[in-house]
């Protein structure tokens, strides 16, 4: 498969999921401000921002509603929903050859409403489920007209990574705050998806450390980290089928293999201990794997610069 080709199609599948899980943290963020009249607006824009890998100079305070701009409606903001829905169309258009009809035009129809003006007029919380209905449209056409050939690899491959990075974040925010609301840990939940499938695994159980551990090590819930990571794993073993009989020369397995056992055979209440330092440290892992990723695949293609920054660095 021509670079090019497979480096679209493993961008396509991170942009697209990035739109989900950050009209995901949105939610839970601007549910948590809305029930709890206490929470400090301003110290909470500011660390979800931190956590986005945001860098704003906006003023002495800062409101959700320019966080809803920065994170959101603005298309030239490079970490908003706007902004990755374009991307994921003009890599779509690199790989217009590959894709079939209806995916094709999944997203350049998604795409199309964001320069017409009608995705800005979409208000919370209604914007949200737009994003999660498009990219659900997304993933199923995918799913059901793509041959399961190395661009489906490559596709997985892509969503895989940025599903472990983007759980990681809501995991770090429902982590910090925590402290200051109860429902939390269920907003989290409910915005992943998977609070009836936590509350069936765990039969009723409702505490911190329970949410937590689901949506960190769940091997069954497909938007747990470690599910993620042994995702993105087969991935990449199937792209590097008969290559190796010893060992792994790929970098990328490497550094999502060892993040994923670490994660698997550490005591939770060492991982606990410091959720979002964990967090950050699962983020620097994915940002290496994309960096080993590009050039074991997409060397001979034009660098594509990931959109956000991350405290690790730019990736």
């Amino acid at each position: 498969m021509l670079s090019r080709i497979a480096e679209s199609l493993f961008w396509i599948g991170r942009y697209v999921e990035r739109a989900e899980d950050t009209a995901d943290i949105l939610d839970v963020q601007l549910q948590l401000l809305l029930e709890d009249a206490n929470t400090d607006e301003d110290l909470t824009c500011r660390t979800l921002l931190s956590i986005m890998g945001v860098e704003a100079e906006i003023g002495p305070r800062i409101t959700a509603q320019q966080v809803l701009d920065l994170l959101a409606y603005d298309v030239d903001s490079p970490a908003s929903i706007a902004a990755v829905l374009a991307a994921s169309r003009e890599s779509a258009r690199r790989a217009r050859e590959t894709l079939s009809e209806p995916l094709w035009e999944a997203i350049n129809t998604t795409w199309r409403t964001i320069p017409s003006g009608r995705f800005r007029m979409l208000r919370p919380p209604s914007v949200f489920g737009w994003v999660r209905d498009r990219a659900a449209l997304i993933n199923g056409t995918a799913d059901a007209t793509m041959t399961r050939d190395d661009g489906w690899q490559f596709l997985m491959l892509g969503r895989s990574i940025e599903r472990a990075d983007m759980t990681a974040r809501l995991v770090a925010t429902a982590a910090l705050a925590a402290s200051g609301s109860s429902s939390a840990w269920t907003n989290t939940l409910r915005a992943c998806g998977g609070y009836e499938a936590f509350l069936r695994t765990y039969r009723g159980a409702e505490t911190d450390h329970e949410a937590a551990e689901f949506l960190l090590l769940d091997r069954l819930f497909p938007r747990s980290v470690v599910y993620a990571l042994s995702r993105a794993e087969l991935c990449l073993e199937n792209l590097e089928a008969g290559n190796a009989r010893a060992g792994f020369q790929n970098d990328a397995q490497r550094l999502i293999g060892r993040t994923r056992a670490d994660l698997e055979y550490r005591a939770l209440t060492d991982v606990l201990a410091d959720l979002p330092t964990e967090m950050e440290r699962l983020q620097q892992t994915c940002a290496a794997a994309t960096e080993a990723i590009g050039a074991r695949y997409f060397a001979g293609s034009e660098a594509t610069e990931w959109l956000g920054w991350t405290k690790g660095g730019r990736y």
